[in-house]
């Protein structure tokens, strides 16, 4: 059949050349924008999947961000810990130097002591001008800030992380059921008997060789052993009016770690010495509190505990009277408790806000009258008109005090040194492989296959020819009629 008036030909090819053409935009466009999803109608459901990916993708990198630029604080804070420990060990060079008063002048001493000043105060003045960004590092802005604390049960606490979460503080309970103990002997006669004796007392400090002539009294031994504690770190307490119970060697220092030796010389079976458990021996050690911060154990050295959990993280020092003022096993001795309300330096680490992944540390004040603690002092006074100055002859007070301070940036700096390599790094080296399998997985829904783009894009582009030729082959049969017609 010839009609003129619907070219049903013509109608299908200009369908079909549509479609081609409409294919042949659509490679065209993916290959332009190296994308196969540019709008919703490409793929609704790849798009909703490859949107989820990229914001992924987005917050991982940021985390990534988070974790060098967290580095880059840990350096600066360092550095600056690493000046101070300097200075203080250039005034532990000073005292053991000013101790020698037997080969240094008075004026020589007093130079010392202005060096040490100067070198005071340039550690608070580190503490106060250590920056990044704006924001102070070791002036105890990043400290913890704490309230409630018993002074008279707890010398001495140190926050060292804690995770708030969506509490406005944290609490913290101590229970003590043990007491801490000072290593001790008892020497249970008024005066020696015999013919004297000649004893070797050792501690934790070091060991003296003292000799006692016959029948001396405990009065005299206690005199002539507290004169020298300094050597020994143990002390005579006489037990009883004026020793008619005898006396007992202690240490000065409480927990296992400490210990008091007495020993005869030669032997003799007219001396001894006994243990709080009656017991004859020469040797006995302290012993260790045992606590529990919220309910979980301790570690406990002496009078200092210290805890770790996901949570807390911190150091305390029992004060004497709380820590050692029983020797039972009866329950709760005591207790005490105190908040961490603010403070630390908190770090987002991960690519969710939440406390899982976040990361919360804190950074003591190094400033002068802060270094050191309650039990020895402060690093402040060792100043010029202080308690522990040189001119007071208090070397090895003042030596103590810079011996805590030295171990306190030394353990800060270590704890930093930690959180970088142990946490930080690997969490970066974590992301960056989590960052290539997100980038991996949406390549796959949303970027351009080229190689099969481009055969689409070929086959479009014959088939859009061959569309308009084929158009105007069906257009042209229209002229056909007018043949009938004796055109």
């Amino acid at each position: 059949m010839s009609r003129i008036n619907s070219n049903v030909p013509s109608l299908i090819a200009q369908r079909h050349l549509g479609i081609s053409q409409r294919a042949l935009t659509k490679s065209l466009e993916r290959l332009s924008s190296g994308l196969k999803i540019n709008r919703g109608a490409d793929n609704p459901a790849g798009l909703i999947v490859s949107e989820r990916l990229r914001s992924e993708i987005a917050v991982v990198k940021q985390a990534i961000d988070n974790s060098a630029r967290a580095i880059n604080v840990i350096a600066t804070t360092e550095g600056a810990l690493d000046e101070v420990q300097s200075l203080l060990t250039d005034i532990q060079a000073l005292l053991v130097e000013a101790a020698n008063s037997g080969a240094f002048s008075e004026d020589e001493i007093a130079a010392n002591q202005l060096q040490i000043d100067n070198a005071i105060d340039s550690i608070t003045r580190i503490a106060n001008t250590t920056t990044f960004s704006g924001r102070k590092l070791i002036n105890g802005e990043l400290d913890y800030v704490t309230s409630g604390i018993n002074a008279n049960k707890l010398a001495n606490v140190y926050v060292q992380g804690a995770k708030f979460g969506t509490q406005a503080f944290v609490n913290v309970d101590i229970a003590v059921s043990q007491s801490a103990q000072q290593a001790q002997l008892g020497f249970g006669s008024a005066r020696l008997t015999g013919s004297g004796a000649t004893l070797e007392i050792r501690g934790n400090e070091g060991v003296i060789t003292l000799t006692f002539p016959a029948s001396a009294t405990t009065v005299t031994m206690a005199a002539a052993i507290n004169a020298q504690t300094d050597a020994t770190g143990i002390t005579a307490v006489l037990s009883g009016a004026g020793g008619v119970n005898g006396m007992r060697f202690v240490s000065k220092e409480y927990g296992s770690d400490a210990f008091v030796s007495v020993d005869k010389i030669p032997p003799s079976p007219t001396f001894s010495v006994k243990n709080r458990a009656g017991q004859t021996v020469n040797r006995t050690i302290g012993r260790d509190a045992v606590a529990t911060v919220n309910g979980i154990a301790a570690t406990a050295d002496g009078l200092k505990l210290s805890f770790s959990s996901s949570l807390l993280k911190l150091e305390v020092i029992l004060a004497e009277a709380f820590g050692s003022g029983s020797t039972g096993l009866q329950g709760t001795l005591g207790t005490s408790s105190f908040q961490v309300t603010d403070g630390g330096a908190l770090f987002q680490l991960g690519p969710q806000v939440n406390t899982n992944l976040q990361e919360n540390i804190g950074v003591k004040s190094m400033q002068a009258n802060k270094i050191g603690n309650n039990l020895v002092g402060f690093l402040s006074d060792l100043k010029s008109g202080q308690t522990k100055a040189l001119n007071t002859g208090k070397f090895q007070d003042a030596s103590k005090v810079v011996q805590e301070a030295i171990t306190q940036v030394a353990v800060l700096r270590g704890r930093l040194g930690a959180f970088e390599r142990n946490t930080l790094q690997p969490n970066i080296s974590q992301l960056q492989i989590t960052t290539e399998n997100l980038t991996s997985s949406e390549s796959v829904i949303r970027d351009t296959d080229f190689a099969t783009e481009t055969s689409e894009l070929t086959r479009s582009q014959i088939l859009v020819q061959a569309g308009n030729s084929i158009l105007a082959i069906a257009n042209a049969q229209s002229q056909n009629v007018l043949t009938l017609l004796g055109g």
